[in-house]
């Protein structure tokens, strides 16, 4: 289960709706996808003509040693406010980063139908963050 492909149909609506392209961003932030989900979200947006791989960094790779193997990550929404409410907001006051895309993702699990079989839902929204 991965929430990449959330993530990335919100980073890509979120370009069609505002006009946007990745260039436009100093990063485009997503939490926690690990190693793997980071890549499917990479290649999702390019093959839809988005490349985001110059600009895109995980919550879940800033926080834990990114070695695929080992199958990092954590909670999509602590990674998510762990790295956002330290390392990126103190990166923008010190005046790094301008304009950040920050997409948190997360799923919607149930023991119930995780127990039955049944698909999780995966969930993603966009915040732009700008100076």
């Amino acid at each position: 289960m991965t929430t990449a492909p959330a993530a990335a149909d919100t980073i890509m609506q979120h370009f069609k709706d505002t006009g946007t392209q990745p260039s436009d961003y100093d990063m485009i932030l997503t939490g926690d996808l690990g190693a793997l989900g980071s890549r499917i979200v990479k290649d999702l947006t390019w093959e839809k003509g988005y490349d985001i791989s110059d600009f895109h960094v995980d919550c879940g790779e800033i926080i834990y040693k990114v070695v695929e193997t080992e199958f990092q990550g954590g909670s999509g929404a602590g990674c998510s406010a762990v790295v956002l409410n330290s390392y990126v907001l103190t990166k923008m006051r010190a005046g790094l980063y301008k304009r950040i895309l920050f997409a948190a993702t997360g799923a919607l699990l149930s023991t119930v139908s995780s127990g039955q079989g049944e698909s999780i839902p995966c969930i993603s929204h966009a915040v732009e963050l700008e100076l």
